[in-house]
């Protein structure tokens, strides 16, 4: 304690804050390793209107607060014995805490290219190629079945027709939905 107490004001200052976010920091990291935290700084800790924003992230979060808190303070220890003007370690300091908070947009950024949306939609059918599984009678008297691809994925749904009956195994294009999710085929 004696030797913390000999230090400079700023040098114990960028140590306090330094050991706090530090602590912090291994806090959330082990949160999100057991999944206690999933947002990873993406929503803000605060009630704004973001409307209007396609940011995919806020810049206003706890976690931003630690990582920009991280590199100002350890940069502040780093060097704090090499860069005597206190005004430009201070400013040197910051600017390591921003290029902090940009590397983490940049590393989430790279994370959410890898998210996939696979849901399955109705209208990713139009004009695709389908085949009949149940026969499908002719000009909407009654519905019928097909099976189609959708994603790598096999769909079975309700299908009618507005010209003559379809039989199983027959190639048919998908050319409308109709309001009540039934489609709408034709034969190629």
């Amino acid at each position: 304690m004696e030797l913390f107490e000999s230090f400079d004001t700023l040098l114990r200052t960028f140590w306090i804050v330094a050991s706090i976010s530090s602590v912090i920091f291994i806090i959330q990291t082990i949160m999100t390793f057991i999944g206690a935290d999933a947002t990873d700084g993406v929503n803000a800790d605060f009630d704004g209107d973001f409307d209007g924003t396609d940011a995919p992230f806020q810049l206003f979060s706890l976690r931003n607060l630690i990582n920009f808190l991280l590199g100002f303070s350890w940069t502040g220890i780093s060097f704090y014995n090499t860069i005597e003007n206190k005004t430009i370690l201070i400013l040197v300091a910051f600017l390591v805490g921003v290029l902090f908070l940009f590397m983490f947009f940049v590393i989430i950024k790279q994370i959410q290219k890898l998210a996939e949306d696979n849901t399955f939609k109705l209208a990713q059918t139009l004009n695709k190629s389908a085949e009949v599984y149940l026969t499908i009678p002719e000009r909407k008297t009654g519905k019928g079945k097909i099976t189609i691809s959708i994603n790598g994925s096999f769909h079975e749904l309700e299908a009618m027709t507005e010209n003559d009956k379809i039989s199983n195994g027959t190639l048919v294009k998908i050319v409308k939905i109709e309001s009540d999710n039934i489609l709408i085929v034709e034969t190629i």
